[in-house]
């Protein structure tokens, strides 16, 4: 027996066929096409089909197929509400791909942010931990948690928006309408908004010399290149995107107590540069910091796959 994951992404399609330690046995990928919801379920069958025949399977020994999907998900009818990427709106996704599957399958949906969590938990980071909450620093701020070996999504299925909780009162204005969000200041769009603003008031910065002279070409490993070499401008970008993400970390641990904390996203690879100061900040503003048991934070381990694993391994932690 084993599982089968889809990964729906703007652009691409990805598939695996995931046994029951996380284990990606064979893998495909399909361009998403750009023409309705049901081109998109049929690409999606087959990506799953292709990724069984890859791994060498019979598809008929698949325990069951799980969507990790962007958007506001209904989990239980299986339906998309809303994802502006492809103009879903009330989309019925799982019964969309049902019929596009040679055979039936049992399918589960959810949101992949959480499928991310959920993949990490079972098969990274999180590996063999009670809890884990894990964050991702990307365009945005993803976030997921397991609690007691489930997948928490809150009673609406609308839990852990953690990029959306007020860091700084009255702050910059975030994309959901509240200022002063987590992920307008933590996540790697914020930091290459600030790494660019921090650039003009300073013409002779390092930062410029590594984007070729081009606001353009900054991205979140720029501010901390220039940093490690000792550039002024670049320590205060970086300096303030740590204190305010220490702060974020140590809100949430102090809310949820975790027993694992998992960064991941592009960020996430200068891991202890960016972990160690994080990591100073937690031991100094965690309320259980004299405790015995203290949450463990650490860099996620799975990278891209862990949304496919999270997505496959859907029924065992439901």
């Amino acid at each position: 027996m084993y599982y089968l994951g889809i990964d729906l992404g703007g652009t691409n399609i990805a598939a695996a066929a995931v046994d029951e330690d996380g284990v990606i046995l064979g893998r495909s990928s399909i361009p998403t096409p750009r023409d309705g919801e049901a081109l998109v379920a049929a690409a999606m069958a087959q990506a799953a089909t292709q990724a069984a025949e890859n791994a060498g399977l019979a598809l008929r020994d698949a325990a069951s197929i799980g969507i990790g999907s962007p958007g506001t998900i209904d989990p239980v009818s299986g339906v998309v509400r809303f994802w502006s990427n492809l103009n879903f709106q009330d989309v019925p996704l799982s019964d969309l791909v049902r019929r596009n599957m040679p055979m039936e399958l049992p399918i589960y949906l959810e949101n992949d942010a959480n499928a991310a969590a959920l993949g990490e938990y079972a098969s990274g980071a999180g590996k063999g931990s009670v809890s884990m909450v894990a964050i991702t620093l990307g365009t945005g701020i993803g976030g997921g948690a397991v609690f007691n070996g489930k997948l928490y999504t809150g009673f609406n299925y609308a839990g852990m928006e953690v990029g959306h909780f007020v860091i700084e009162k009255g702050g910059r204005p975030c994309t959901c309408g509240r200022q002063g969000c987590f992920e307008t200041y933590c996540s790697a769009t914020a930091l290459i908004r600030r790494t660019r603003e921090i650039m003009s008031q300073y013409p002779d910065s390092l930062l410029w010399q590594l984007a070729e002279g081009d606001l353009a070409k900054v991205n979140g490993r720029v501010p901390f290149d220039a940093a490690q070499q000792g550039d002024q401008a670049a320590n205060l970008v970086v300096d303030e995107f740590i204190e305010y993400l220490g702060n974020g970390v140590a809100s949430l641990v102090n809310v949820l107590q975790p027993e694992v904390f998992c960064i991941g996203g592009g960020l996430s690879n200068q891991g202890e540069n960016l972990l160690g100061p994080v990591r100073h900040i937690l031991n100094r503003e965690d309320y259980a910091r004299n405790s015995a048991h203290r949450t463990r934070l650490v860099r996620a381990e799975l990278g891209n796959d862990a949304g496919i694993i999270g997505a496959a391994l859907l029924p065992r932690f439901r």
